[in-house]
């Protein structure tokens, strides 16, 4: 008789042969207010968040002052560069030296040093890390349909939502200049994103929790966003992430072979197409499929029964992302019984970059754990709908998160949009943003302190166009390193 672990169990025959915690969220007591008997607040949340206001002004959210021991761009870059592949910095580097908005989107730790001297109300939330506006975009969930979320999550943590408000606002100013609009385009696009986020959390702070928790459909989004001019690019967009998919890589990518034993078509395996893809040694790669059988006891149960019909047929190496480049991640090929492929990523999963940054805010670092769960659970508290075969593991003492490779993913170019679609993509990312936050922090204090007005609109667009241009100051000092032969760069891979 098959045992459950057998029945479960990933096959590791194929191309190689065989033998190959997030803390809770709680919203923080404000220092001299009642409490009510048994615990309870004499103030609502909602006049818990206008308080805050006296503490901290909704206008003083545009500042940016100078903090003590900032390192320069060159010293961020090599710092977070510490622990990768070191054949893959140069790549990272020329990445990061193809525009201010590149730099600042592989640089999450050096914005958090920055942020950790502006003002917080201290509330807390499962913040994104990395909430800059091209990590937003489309996948597809269990049934194949696609939904628009965030979609990044190697630096979430809890902590300051504001952190992820200002990274969002900064990095559209950034990829307006690039795109070649208008200043006050720019500006404009940090203002109405903020106002969305603002309005959404007024919204849902409205709303029987339920309703709230699952509020504004996708297929809503736009229409609510006010973002028509928006529609056609998603449209596209949406078009393109349909054929995004396993199989697709899949055929690109992979060669079949003579005699591949594990399914009834035969077996396939990895192409080399260097320096983006590479197939790695047995030894290696049998330490990557091994490493499932773990990554199998933290993905839902019910998607064991799935799983068991598919071998692992070839590993390989995979570059990945800007800020990710360096990391260890591997695509394991997967085979049904009609040969029919499965891609899951395994990404190393290292400690997130704003940790160190946190206590300055007055925020604990959480216990040591393993990073891959940390990414996991932060991305499930986030999202609406998370990927369903999403789960972690541990390869050679590094941990690691999985999640299906080409899960029908597009996404917009927000440094290519038209001026008039730039602040529609503002209002459209600030609302997701407030969607997200609002599934860990009470929609209810945070609407309480963004209110009404325009006041927080305003500061913080005049923080974004700042910090742009700290980026394009950060963002000249690495080329000219560049240029100097200081630092390594591999542009255009």
């Amino acid at each position: 008789m098959t045992s459950e672990a057998e029945t479960v169990a990933l096959s590791t025959r194929g191309a190689r042969g065989a033998g190959a915690g997030v803390p809770a969220v709680r919203i923080p007591a404000v220092p001299g207010f009642a409490r009510r008997a048994g615990g309870g607040s004499a103030l609502s949340p909602k006049q818990l968040g206008k308080a805050l206001r006296e503490r901290v002004p909704r206008l003083s959210h545009d500042a940016l002052v100078p903090v003590a021991g900032r390192p320069g761009a060159v010293e961020a870059v090599e710092e977070s560069s510490r622990g990768r592949v070191p054949g893959l910095t140069p790549i990272r580097v020329g990445r990061m030296a193809a525009s201010p908005f590149a730099f600042l989107r592989g640089s999450a730790g050096l914005m958090a040093h920055d942020l950790a001297g502006t003002p917080v109300t201290g509330v807390t939330a499962q913040i994104c890390g990395d909430a800059h506006a091209a990590n937003f975009g489309l996948y597809g969930d269990a049934r194949g349909r696609l939904v628009i979320d965030l979609n990044d999550f190697d630096e979430t943590v809890v902590g300051p939502w504001e952190w992820d408000v200002k990274r969002l606002a900064a990095s559209l100013v950034l990829a307006g200049r690039q795109a070649g609009a208008e200043e006050s385009v720019c500006a404009g696009a940090a203002f109405d994103a903020m106002g969305a986020y603002r309005r959404t959390m007024r919204l849902l702070a409205k709303m029987p929790a339920l309703d709230a928790w699952n509020a504004i459909a996708d297929e809503e989004l736009v229409s609510y966003a006010d973002a028509r001019d928006l529609q056609g690019t998603l449209e596209r967009v949406a078009e393109k992430a349909r054929n995004n998919t396993s199989a697709r890589f899949a055929a690109r990518s992979t060669e079949p072979y003579p005699g591949g034993p594990g399914s009834e078509a035969g077996g396939r395996r990895f192409v080399d197409a260097p320096p983006v893809l590479r197939r790695v040694p047995d030894a290696e790669a049998a330490a990557v499929a091994s490493a499932l059988a773990e990554y199998l006891g933290t993905v839902s149960q019910d998607r064991l029964p799935l799983l068991a019909r598919y071998e692992i047929h070839d590993v390989a190496f995979r570059v990945v992302g800007t800020g990710s480049v360096g990391t260890r991640s591997y695509v394991v090929l997967l085979l049904d019984h009609r040969g029919e492929p499965l891609v899951l990523q395994v990404k190393e999963a290292r400690a997130s970059a704003l940790l160190p940054h946190l206590p300055a805010a007055g925020f604990p670092v959480p216990p040591a754990g393993h990073e891959g769960r940390r990414v996991v659970l932060g991305q499930k508290r986030m999202q609406v709908v998370s990927d369903s075969l999403l789960g972690w593991t541990t390869v050679g003492g590094r941990p690691f998160q999985v999640r299906q490779f080409r899960n029908r993913k597009g996404s917009v170019d927000p440094a290519a949009l038209s001026p008039d679609q730039l602040d529609d993509y503002g209002r459209m990312t600030g609302a997701l943003l407030a969607r997200a936050h609002a599934h860990s922090a009470d929609p209810r204090l945070l609407a309480g302190y963004c209110g009404r007005s325009e006041e927080l609109d305003e500061a913080l667009a005049r923080f974004a166009v700042r910090y742009a241009d700290r980026t394009e100051a950060d963002h000249a000092e690495l080329l000219r390193a560049v240029a100097a032969g200081r630092i390594a760069a591999e542009p255009g891979v």
